[in-house]
């Protein structure tokens, strides 16, 4: 018996010294900051949209994974009527939410449940809006405007009504912010007293994979939800890091740590495509990266200014130096990659005696102190935030501009820079739906002033006239036309100083099997593997 029992605990410590089936579902992704909530109706930044919509929801219609084509997703079809104003949504059945420790769902998903999500971005004095909540997305797409109303006409049938056509919605409804939250959840939030701020902190969603806890700065984690209505996820345990330092994050990625790792730095890529066990993963970004002018604080208010300072700043050499050959210079706030930007608009020049000139024309002939707020975390569009302060403040210091260079916590931030408290500011934009109304009218336009996304808070009427005129227009012959006029403006205004568009590079484990990058910047892992 003894020597039964013996060989029976040697064969458990060998086994022991095994990889586990569970273990090896282990898959980690390295990303680059912290979520500023779990919420995707309440977040801007790709960062905080990677960890919650993504993983945790799902949306009435979605990208094509990998692709900028739209396919059904929580409807499972829709129709629009003739006048482009009535969008009629036919929902899938037996779909389930998530449960977690504060709530077990007694209904699958239904009609209540976008009604619920729509409503209360549009009504703040919604008994379920959360809040203090600006819904700042929503707002910034004017959707607030666009919308007349969202209406259950059965449990799986949903009518939206829009105030006037609007080219790009079917495509803003794919979007991350428009993702279905669990009417059941918020009420039970409200009525247990737990409070709708739990929302943030506790999703509930139909997505692959169910949220199991946050560890502020440093992981969060996830498991295969396996009621997923496409499929229980390969990978059971999904788990991110949070790992500010592109350095470090390339260190575990040698070490084995990391399936997948975001944001290597341009200069790393040679040192990377010689590594073994893993490779480079490589797409052209739908990005811009950018500095703002906010010109509703002097001097930014004065174009002379403006125009000086954008002469002073050497592009080239930000390129060479940041980017490598990763970049390529932007002129414009869309991407050469996207229909109907303009070949009629030019880079600026770089003339410092020029420059000095218009400074003291502007009446500044010495100069001024301002601050640039520098981007603390690597994003797709701009790898390196602190050596691109340094680079414009040396450039703006010959011209007798001294500038402060400043930064917070991402979170922070956001919030901050929302608020317009900045002077200068880095900032960059990945598109969200293919259209360029997500990065004008988003960006720049005057309703994403008070939203907070226009960081220039900068609102010419004759720009965003064009805008407006682009957006209910569905010809794209004639969007083109109103898109190209505009970026002209842009360029004379100079609200932004353009910096680049960046290639988007993804480092992946060789036992990673089924990743693929996304052209939006997001991180989908419910069809990913392990070897």
């Amino acid at each position: 018996m003894k020597k039964i029992l013996f060989f029976v605990s040697l064969i458990g410590s060998l086994l022991g010294l095994l990889p586990t089936a569970h273990a090896a579902q282990n898959f980690v992704f390295c990303m680059e900051g912290s979520p500023s909530s779990f919420n995707p109706q309440l977040v801007t930044d790709g960062v905080s949209m990677n960890a919650s919509a993504q993983a945790i929801f799902n949306r009435l219609v979605e990208f094509k994974r990998g692709k900028t084509e739209i396919e059904p997703g929580l409807a499972e079809s829709w129709t629009i009527s003739k006048n482009k104003k009535t969008y009629t949504f036919k929902l899938r059945k037996n779909v389930s939410f998530h449960s977690n420790s504060i709530f077990t769902p007694t209904r699958m998903f239904n009609a209540d449940d976008v009604v619920y999500t729509f409503n209360t971005q549009m009504d703040t004095k919604h008994p379920l809006s959360i809040p203090a909540a600006s819904y700042d997305y929503f707002k910034s797409m004017e959707l607030d405007q666009l919308i007349a109303s969202v209406k259950k006409t059965d449990d799986y049938t949903v009518v939206i009504e829009l105030k006037h056509p609007e080219a790009p919605f079917l495509a803003d409804l794919a979007m991350d912010f428009a993702s279905i939250l669990s009417e059941e959840y918020a009420n039970s939030l409200v009525k247990s007293g737990k409070g709708l701020k739990m929302l943030e902190t506790q999703p509930i969603g139909t997505g692959p994979f169910v949220f199991k806890s946050y560890q502020k700065d440093s992981t969060i984690r996830y498991t295969a939800f396996d009621k997923y209505f496409k499929g229980k996820p390969k990978i059971e345990n999904l788990i991110f890091v949070i790992v500010t330092d592109s350095t470090v994050r390339l260190q575990k990625m040698k070490s084995g740590e990391c399936s997948v790792m975001n944001e290597p730095q341009p200069q790393d890529l040679d040192q990377i495509k010689a590594m073994k066990n893993v490779k480079l993963v490589s797409t052209e970004g739908i990005n811009v990266s950018y500095i703002a002018f906010n010109t509703q604080k002097k001097p930014f208010d004065n174009l002379k200014v403006r125009e000086a300072l954008s002469m002073a700043m050497n592009q080239k050499s930000y390129l060479d130096i940041i980017y490598k050959s990763q970049g390529t210079a932007a002129r414009n706030p869309i991407p050469p990659t996207m229909w109907s930007y303009s070949k009629n608009t030019t880079l600026n020049t770089f003339d410092v005696a020029k420059a000095k000139k218009l400074l003291a024309d502007a009446g500044y002939p010495n100069g001024f102190d301002t601050e640039l707020w520098t981007l603390p975390v690597s994003r797709p569009y701009l790898p390196n935030g602190k050596k691109l302060g340094e680079l414009v403040q040396a450039d703006l210091a010959k011209i007798g501009v001294k500038v402060k260079l400043v930064t917070f916590d991402w979170p922070v931030y956001l919030e901050k820079s929302k608020k317009g408290e900045h002077q200068m500011i880095q900032f960059g934009w990945t598109g969200d739906n293919g259209d360029p109304d997500n990065f004008m009218n988003v960006l720049l336009g005057c309703g994403a002033v008070q939203a907070g996304s226009n960081y220039a808070r900068w609102c010419n009427q004759e720009f965003d006239t064009l805008l407006q005129k682009a957006k209910i227009d569905s010809a794209q012959s004639a969007r083109t036309g109103y898109y190209e006029k505009a970026q002209v403006i842009f360029n004379r205004e100079k609200p932004w100083y353009p910096i680049a568009h960046a290639k988007l590079n993804k480092v992946i484990s060789d036992k990673v099997v089924g990743y693929q990058i996304d052209p939006f910047g997001h991180e989908q892992f419910e069809s990913v593997d392990l070897k």
